[in-house]
């Protein structure tokens, strides 16, 4: 598929999303647009896996398949091989057809069933979630659809509205191809992507509790991902739409599994969405739902790339809860994060479940390179006692949704190489101005990156300094105290500059006596004197 193709397939998702903007925000009716495209996705695997299965039988349309006995082989194996089923007549294009039949037949109110697609919707995906009960992919695919309320009066007054809209999206989606049967791209994920971009922009301050900017994520995948072909794990703690992970796959091979956790439900559901619609298999991922400091669901396992976009500086129980100062996460170093600030907390943990090969990187604000008290304690002994931190890199502001505040990536690593230094960036003043929100070039990543592979000093961007230098600054990580980005005023020739201010003052001088002059000759007062 050529780039044209590609982003006329992001259009085209993109302008259904027009039925429903006006009637309810950014963030709600993605739910809905995403929740469609996922259960059009789940229908055409299945269709294409049942054809499959056919090509050697009689009947070799499924949609025409109504012997049982070849619905329960066809169920098994679908439930092995996908981890869910739909029958024929639970298809997307099937009901499709039925609503678009029922809509266009004469026949009168009274014997119309208003609400019929909205009915026989939620049936199916309920039965969606059923066939994997008892299966291995229960897990995976309990509740994914709850987010999706058919029966919400945001989409219209009445069930006859609500059924008219719904049929109306469903029937714009049939349209699009979504090529699944091409094996050459993964470009019904493309086009998810840039759709959870598209939300993103504009969900305000919401975004930022379910995506991080393709620009950044790209830099923490590749970052985590240098001189690796293969991945055995890759962890994100605050996984969002699980976008990140996804980021990390691009660049290698192979990745074996995906872990992550997630605190909002709803995103949560979009996490999972997103992996399977990613063709992750079932068995390769697990995603949790749960507060990753509170009550984290990884515990006995350690990562071989952790990647993180944390929330800045949230709140957390820290001293308040007893049993985090026994917390194996925390206990070592002598001081848990700030109760207002949990971002430390999120490294601890991150560090934790680091495996002695991998590398962690995460987003953080500012203030984790220089606040003190708990906070540079914690700093001071990942530095000193652990000496785990690879390189600190200063990011542009604003180019985070729903804030503006300037952000750092902290690289780590439990067997460095370069095990005497760190190395700082200073990439804050390189990026485009769009908009109301500052973007990283192509270009900006790629100095990020080859600065970070290269590590030698470069004048006004990056700088290595030796653990005594940053003890010698008290464990401050302050990117301004090690990359000098000041730029020197250019020398004034006091000499020449006297010279020309006598020559302006000879100047007017003269110009003064010629207007004198002019407003004698014309009988006037000057009046500049």
């Amino acid at each position: 598929m050529s780039e044209e193709q590609r982003r006329l397939l992001e259009r085209k998702l993109w302008d259904i999303a027009d039925e429903l903007r006006g009637k309810m925000d950014a963030d709600e009716y993605r739910d809905y647009i995403l929740g469609f495209i996922f259960y059009k996705y789940l229908s055409e695997k299945q269709y294409i896996f049942a054809k499959n299965l056919l090509q050697h039988e009689e009947e070799k349309e499924y949609k025409k398949v109504t012997d049982e006995e070849s619905l329960k082989v066809i169920q098994e194996e679908s439930i092995s091989n996908l981890g869910f089923f739909l029958r024929p007549n639970e298809l997307f294009s099937s009901v499709v057809q039925k609503g678009q039949r029922k809509r266009n037949d004469d026949v009168s109110d009274e014997e119309q069933q208003e609400n019929f697609v909205i009915n026989d919707l939620s049936t199916i995906l309920l039965n969606v979630q059923n066939s994997t009960m008892g299966q291995e992919s229960e897990d995976e695919f309990d509740n994914l659809f709850e987010d999706l309320d058919l029966h919400s009066t945001k989409l219209g007054r009445s069930p006859k509205d609500r059924n008219i809209l719904i049929v109306k999206i469903l029937a714009h989606l049939d349209k699009i191809d979504f090529q699944l049967e091409n094996l050459e791209a993964d470009v019904l994920g493309d086009a998810y992507e840039y759709l959870i971009g598209q939300f993103a922009s504009g969900a305000g301050k919401k975004a930022g509790e379910f995506y991080t900017p393709q620009e950044v994520s790209t830099i923490l995948a590749r970052l985590v991902t240098i001189g690796k072909k293969k991945l055995k794990t890759v962890y994100d703690p605050t996984c969002g739409s699980g976008s990140l992970l996804l980021r990390v796959r691009r660049q290698v091979e192979k990745v074996g599994e995906f872990y992550g956790q997630e605190l909002n439900r709803t995103t949560y559901n979009l996490a999972r969405m997103n992996m399977i619609l990613h063709d992750v298999h079932y068995t390769q991922f697990n995603i949790e739902q749960a507060d990753t400091l509170e009550d984290p669901k990884h515990k006995d396992l350690q990562f071989e790339a952790i990647v993180a976009n944390p929330p800045f500086s949230a709140n957390w129980a820290g001293k308040n809860n007893p049993l985090f100062s026994n917390d194996d996460r925390f206990s070592q170093y002598g001081s848990l994060a700030p109760t207002s600030k949990a971002d430390f907390a999120f490294v601890q943990h991150m560090i934790y479940h680091l495996a002695d090969n991998g590398t962690m990187a995460c987003v953080l604000p500012h203030g984790v390179l220089f606040r003190g008290a708990a906070e540079g304690r914690i700093r001071e002994y990942i530095i000193k006692e652990m000496n785990y931190l690879d390189a600190v890199i200063g990011l542009p502001a604003n180019i985070f949704y729903g804030t503006s505040i300037p952000t750092c990536i902290l690289v780590l690593s439990k067997c460095r190489v370069n095990s005497d230094n760190v190395l700082f960036i200073d990439a804050s003043n390189h990026f485009s101005k769009e908009k109301n929100q500052n973007k990283l070039l192509p270009s900006d990543i790629e100095r990020i990156l080859n600065a970070f592979k290269d590590r030698k000093n470069i004048d006004k961007y990056a700088y290595i300094a030796s653990l005594e230098e940053i003890a010698e600054n008290d464990y401050n990580l302050n990117i301004p105290r090690y990359v000098d980005t000041f730029e020197e005023e250019e020398k004034i020739d006091v000499d020449a500059v006297l010279k020309e201010l006598k020559e302006i003052e000879t100047e007017l001088s003269s110009t003064d006596i010629t207007i004198d002059d002019f407003c004698k000759e014309l009988g006037i007062e000057n009046p500049f004197n």
